[in-house]
This record gives structure tokens, C-alpha cells and sequence, in this order.
């Protein structure tokens, strides 16, 4: 199981901070840097990297420790700085290799690291020559090569990363190998043990073969930790093993209960369209949401995570303007108090700028969500922000919104709004009169309004099957 060692700092690391931490092998093992330097290697004398230092991360937003490696970790004041070292399989004394490089770090400038028990400044000493290369393929093009020093097995077909930390998030060094795994027509495996959780950016990711979430079990070895197959190792992979029948069985730790039936998630989906002018501000509309349902802005937004920088639609904005036409996609979190993460995608559409958010806020024993806002809200995206179509849902899952390996039910839909523009391309008539015991609400001028349809209070599944004849009624009229 790769073992990773996080240290936490008041101060950055610098040049002698970081070199004191690579001597933790003692002046025998090879340095080496790779992605464009944003990470460097203490390597053994064949080669192999025993230990991967990333780039520190200047972390701005309070309760990302918290929220990805649990509430026990002791912390610097915020801001402090995030500096991982992930140690291979290859030779146990990789682990404490990269437990000295950590510990070596907040010795010099204070902090603590994760786990805690990990931190030494020992010397760690590798026998040379004991280490066994994993197999990769002959002549393989750079991008195998980067892919090779970053995962624990890689094969023909898949790309394998073992993780062991309470939440494997989407971090900048998984986000690197996922596309790089997509890029030499690779899957990307991430085998955890079954207490290990996901982040929903991570989980989203994940989602569609062939990558998967393998979870070890004592009772059938390994499950799909998405869907519950039980899965083998064979020709190279992780791929599901049916039974007699030709069915593949669902594990029976994949099926248990969660014990979290007292804890909710509120899920806005919506998209948003704007005209090009040189002026665009982004972010605006998801800052509306977060606002209305928790009466706060966001407190932070990244393109990985942990989320590092403090709210700033400006700055979001010049992002994603670096980087048109291509797509970025961000994550941005909420305050401690109230967890809420929003996934958001922005894309050059044909007849403008889209925003593509979906919002989760997390809910436990006690606390009601804001179901009264969703139509006041709908309102103001509409007057306001462009809103094509929104799809809030109400969901049994857990308040901290990470993804537990085993069955969670979907969520249920509460209400759909459809935006202006496609009420008028439907005709009004039509799309106001669906076949269904409807009463769709008009949002924004009389004369141009969009449609925002209730569809009840999030504990009834019939109600997708009414979203269904909602969504084919719609959209017949638009075949026509």
C-alpha cells in the first residue's frame, strides 16, 4: 500500500528545508525532478523512485486538512503550507524514508505532519539492488515512462495506484496520472482498504469504465467500491468475476447498511449561458447559489485539492480565460460549518460562455435543508445569471460529503426549472401544460419567462419516474 506523509508548515519549505529532507536517505540515493520540476524523487541506485516530493501548496481555506485527513490532525494557522511525499511499495523502508522527509520538514519549520506517528528525522538506509522493477512495456513513449515512476503497477491496460489515507482526493499528482492514463489508453485503478473514503471530485472523476475504485475485502478480496462487483486481477486488470449464472455478485460489504439515514445531501445542478463580452465575470451565479442556500459565500476554490485559494470570482475569471478554449474545470468548497463542495465546468458553448455547477451541501441529524429557497433561487439565476436549467434533488447520505465504499441510494428530485430561452423554443403553451398533476411556476418577465416545475419533497422516488414524463414531453416539441 503506498504510504503517503504529508507535512503541514507555517513556513514555506525552502531550498535548505527542502534539502535537509532529501538527505533523509543519506547522500547514497539518486535526486532527480520530474513534471516540468514540480516534483522531485529520491531514487534508488537502479533507478526506481523510492520517494516522490511534491511542490508545497499554499493552503488559504480553512477546514481542507479537516475535511481530507480527519479532525485529530493538529494545524498550523491558516495559511500554512502542504507539502506531500508519497512513498512507493518497492522496499518497506520507503515508508520511513518518506516519514523522515516529513519529519525533517516541520522539524526545521514547526507544523505537524499526517500521520503523525510517521515524522522521524532519522537516516533511512536502502539496500541496493534489492528492488524489483514493475513491468512496462518495451520502447515505451515518455508518457508511459512519467506514467511508470508515478503508480505502484502498471500493465498493458491499467494503471494501478495503492492509497491508504481516510479520503483519496482528486489532488494535483492524481489529476496528472488519470490523464495521463487516458492519454496512453490506460485505466486508472486506485485500490484502497475499506475504511478509506472518496472525495465527490475524485468520485466524479472516477465515474465510467474502465477506471475504478478497488476495494480490498477480507471476504471476496476485491470490490468495485461504485457498484459493488466483486472483481479479480486477471490479464493485467481489475475486472469483475461472474458466477455460474453469468451474473457478477455483489459484495456483501458493498450492500451493508451506512448507518447514516438521519444525514442528507442537498444536489443543485444547473447551467448557466452567457454573451461573450470582454467583461465576463464567472463564478457569479454559483456565489448566488451558495448564498441563498447557506447565506455565505464560498470560502475557497482550486483546480485540485485540497482547495488552496480564497474565494475570487476575478481571479477564477482570469483563470479560466488563460486557459479558453480548452474547458477548466474547478472545485470550490464551503466553511467549515456547513460543508458544501460545488464541481464547476466552464466551456466555450456555440452562443457563448456555459457554467456547468453542481452544487452538494451536507445536512445531518437536526438541520433542515433549504428547501424553501430552490424556487427563489431558480428565480434569481434567472433574472440575473442566464440560467438554462436547473435540477436540485434531495439524497440520504453522508453530512461530510465523502464517498463511503458501499451502497448509498440515488437522489430524489425536488424541483426542474427550464431557463428562458428553451421555454420560448418549446412554446410556452406546450411546455406549461405537461400530461401530469403539474403546476409549473413562471420565473422572470411575463413576457419571456422561464418554467420551474415542483416536483415534491425529496422522499418520494416516483418522483423521478414524473421528471421522465416531464423531460419527454419537453422534449417532444422540440423533435417536432
Amino acid at each position: 500500500m503506498t504510504k503517503d506523509v504529508i507535512a503541514l508548515t507555517p513556513k514555506m519549505p525552502d531550498t535548505w528545508a527542502v534539502l535537509a529532507g532529501l538527505y533523509a536517505g543519506g547522500p547514497g540515493l539518486d535526486v532527480r525532478a520530474v513534471h516540468d520540476g514540480a516534483v522531485i524523487q529520491l531514487c534508488a541506485p537502479d533507478g526506481r523512485a523510492l520517494v516522490s516530493v511534491e511542490a508545497p501548496l499554499l493552503v488559504q481555506v480553512p477546514g481542507e486538512a479537516e475535511r481530507l485527513l480527519g479532525a485529530g490532525v493538529p494545524l498550523p494557522d491558516i495559511p500554512y503550507w502542504w507539502t506531500e511525499a508519497r512513498a512507493c511499495t518497492a522496499l518497506p523502508e520507503a515508508e520511513r524514508l518518506a516519514g523522515s522527509v516529513g519529519g525533517r520538514l516541520t522539524a526545521l519549520l514547526g507544523g505537524s505532519t499526517w500521520p503523525s506517528t510517521a515524522a522521524t528525522t532519522d537516516v533511512v538506509g536502502t539496500p541496493a539492488g534489492d528492488v524489483t522493477p514493475r513491468a512496462v512495456p518495451g520502447a515505451a513513449p515518455p508518457a508511459v515512462d512519467v506514467l511508470s515512476d508515478s503508480v505502484d503497477v502498471l500493465t498493458d491496460s491499467t494503471a494501478v495506484v495503492l492509497a491508504d489515507r481516510p479520503v483519496v482526493a482528486l489532488t494535483t499528482w492524481l489529476s496528472d496520472v488519470l490523464r495521463t492514463a487516458i492519454a496512453t489508453g490506460r485505466a486508472l485503478h486506485i485500490v484502497t482498504p475499506p475504511h478509506v473514503h472518496l472525495s465527490l471530485p475524485l468520485r466524479t472523476a472516477l465515474t465510467g469504465l474502465p477506471n475504478r475504485w478497488v476495494v480490498q475485502d477480507p471476504d471476496c478480496g476485491y470490490y468495485d467500491g461504485l457498484s459493488g462487483a466483486v472483481l479479480r486481477w486477471q490479464d493485467g486488470t481489475f475486472a469483475p468475476e461472474p458466477c455460474e449464472t453469468g451474473a457478477t455478485p455483489v459484495a456483501e460489504a458493498f450492500a451493508g447498511t451506512t448507518g447514516r439515514g438521519d444525514e442528507h445531501q442537498l444536489v443543485v445542478a444547473f447551467r448557466v449561458l452567457h454573451e461573450p463580452v470582454p467583461d465576463l465575470v464567472l463564478g457569479r451565479a454559483l456565489q448566488t447559489a451558495w448564498e441563498a442556500l447557506t447565506g455565505t459565500a464560498p470560502a475557497g476554490w482550486g483546480s485540485a485539492e485540497p482547495v488552496n485559494l480564497p474565494w475570487s470570482t476575478r481571479q477564477l475569471t482570469a483563470l479560466a480565460r488563460d486557459r479558453a478554449p480548452e474547458p477548466t474545470q474547478l472545485t470550490a468548497v464551503g466553511h467549515p460549518g456547513r460543508p458544501g463542495l460545488a464541481l464547476h465546468r466552464i466551456t466555450r458553448a456555440k452562443d457563448g460562455v456555459a457554467e456547468d455547477i453542481t452544487l452538494t451541501l451536507g445536512y445531518g441529524a437536526g438541520e433542515t435543508p433549504p428547501l424553501d429557497a430552490l424556487a427563489p433561487l431558480a428565480d434569481s439565476l434567472v433574472g440575473g445569471h442566464g440560467l438554462v436549467s436547473l435540477l436540485a434533488s434531495l439524497r440520504v447520505a453522508r453530512r461530510d460529503l465523502t464517498v463511503p465504499p458501499r451502497f448509498e441510494k440515488p437522489p430524489v428530485p425536488l424541483s426542474f426549472t427550464l431557463g428562458a430561452a428553451d421555454v420560448r423554443a418549446i412554446g410556452l403553451t406546450h411546455a406549461r401544460r405537461p400530461p401530469l398533476n403539474l403546476r409549473p411556476v413562471p420565473l422572470g418577465p411575463a413576457a419571456r419567462p422561464a418554467l420551474h416545475y415542483p416536483l415534491g419533497d425529496g422522499t418520494d422516488a416516483r418522483a423521478w419516474t414524473v421528471l421522465q414524463q416531464l423531460s419527454a414531453h419537453l422534449g417532444a416539441a422540440q423533435r417536432v
